[in-house]
């Protein structure tokens, strides 16, 4: 497949021809372009350090290596974080002496895919501005390494994680001594990556029991890693045969979080938002930002505490400049991603589970009773491949022609609102797929609006 390169960084397969696929030349090209970004950057500063990670893969060492190595060549230093998360990375960026960041992984994709996301010095995603540069600098070849005496070194540091846990745990907003009172037992789902170290971690803390599936670091996912239902049987079951008062899944870097309830019921990703958002508003009042494709739950929620609920096109980075914008004091995406900016600004899987936890303290309630104490809402998803990217174009603009009385969002893709449900289609950042996203008060509208669309795109573009 074509290497995807956008605001969400740079993924693709591995193996294969250059260009194409995630090979060695392509991971060196795109590091050097990074070097040459941040150098561009800091331009007065004569010794400049970056922290590297990465996620469970098979792939995952041998590009850590050639990453490191770039850099040094470039003559950057490294602080090597070894296998770990991406909100592990973004915390560690903004709280150490480091001019950016980059976290070897491809999220929720499967584990034949991998990845490079870029952070700046503030531990954040890169603007579209430095993008665009990244891009034109990594596609040039035109870069310039560094002498024998001007190299880089490397230092290996297997503490960040425990850092990262220590900072959330310093929260103020946390009641922690409540939370230990609660004498919890939690199943959870590490799907063969980071969560495996980075859970056990903060529950310890927190003096909360657990059972943790596919813990293994093989480089082989046990399942599907994106943390939806029909992938998580596994977790399920767990929660069942082991009592647990509730479950948790991550995908492989640790930035997207759903929750299961002691039933083994999901509780759907869309919800992860609306449970760590109403912690936080109940302790501090503020606006909330999410994306398009997000669930209404969250606006609703962010309504009835008298506050302002903002959308933004998909990508963290989108998000995080509303939040910024508006001074929101919590926001994310609806795919289970939380940001919570007292710990720092990005999506944060172990963040979420301890603002989670400080909810169940105010609730004193089952999980199983949380989640219809907020607005009730269905979505559908469908992924549709087209692999000419002029036949997407040309189907978003038939669209939103033929629904124009309705004004549609073309920000991102197009989204249409009609007055039982919305539907948003967007090319996706990570694969070459159109997500299609349709959410109404019941399953069923959701998914004949869903369907609907599905169809109009196959035929505009056959």
């Amino acid at each position: 497949m074509t290497l995807i390169k956008n605001i969400s960084g740079f993924r693709g397969t591995i193996g294969g021809n250059n260009l194409e696929n995630l090979t060695p030349t392509d991971i060196v090209t795109s590091i050097s372009a990074f070097s040459r970004l941040i150098k561009e950057n800091n331009p007065n500063s004569s010794s400049l350090t970056v922290i590297t990670g990465r996620d469970g893969r098979k792939s995952g060492r041998m590009i850590h290596s050639i990453v490191n190595s770039t850099f040094n060549s470039m003559g950057i230093n490294v602080i090597d974080a070894g296998l770990s998360t991406t909100p592990t990375i973004c915390w560690g960026v903004l709280n150490n002496d480091s001019v950016g960041g980059l976290m070897i992984t491809a999220s929720h994709n499967p584990e034949e895919y991998n990845g490079l996301k870029f952070f700046n010095s503030d531990g954040e995603f890169l603007s579209k501005e430095d993008v665009s540069k990244l891009i034109e600098y990594s596609e040039s070849k035109n870069h310039t390494f560094s002498s024998n005496n001007s190299l880089g070194n490397i230092a290996e540091y297997d503490r960040l994680i425990d850092d990262h846990v220590d900072a959330i745990l310093n929260l103020d907003i946390l009641p922690l001594e409540e939370i230990k009172k609660l004498k919890l037992t939690v199943s959870a789902d590490a799907i063969n990556s980071g969560g495996s170290l980075a859970i056990p971690k903060l529950l310890d803390r927190l003096n909360i029991k657990y059972n943790i599936i596919n813990s293994e670091i093989e480089g082989i996912f046990n399942h599907t890693p994106e943390p939806l239902a029909e992938n998580l049987t596994d977790l399920s079951k767990s929660i069942k045969v082991n009592k647990s008062d509730f479950g948790i899944a991550v995908d492989p870097d640790v930035d997207r979080l759903v929750f299961f309830d002691e039933n083994g019921e999901i509780l759907g990703e869309e919800y992860t938002q609306v449970f760590c958002s109403d912690f936080v508003l109940s302790k501090n009042k503020g606006d909330t930002v999410s994306t398009l494709s997000s669930s209404n739950a969250l606006k609703d929620l962010t309504v009835s505490y008298g506050q302002n609920y903002y959308s933004t096109p998909v990508g963290e980075m989108n998000v995080v400049k509303k939040m910024k914008e508006v001074n929101s004091i919590v926001g994310g995406e609806g795919g289970g991603g939380i940001i919570y900016p007292e710990l720092h600004y990005g999506r944060d899987a172990l963040v979420g589970i301890a603002l989670f936890l400080g909810l169940l303290v105010d609730k004193k309630c089952k999980v199983s009773d949380l989640k219809g104490q907020y607005s009730v809402y269905y979505m559908k998803k469908i992924k549709i491949t087209l692999k000419d990217s002029k036949l997407i174009d040309r189907a978003f603009n038939v669209i939103s022609e033929n629904y124009s009385d309705l004004s549609p969002n073309t920000d991102d893709g197009v989204r249409v609102d009609f007055d039982d449900a919305w539907v948003h289609m967007r090319k996706s950042n990570t694969e070459p797929i159109i997500r299609i996203f349709a959410e109404a008060n019941t399953q069923d509208i959701a998914n004949k609006y869903a369907l609907k669309i599905e169809k109009e795109i196959k035929s505009i573009s056959s």
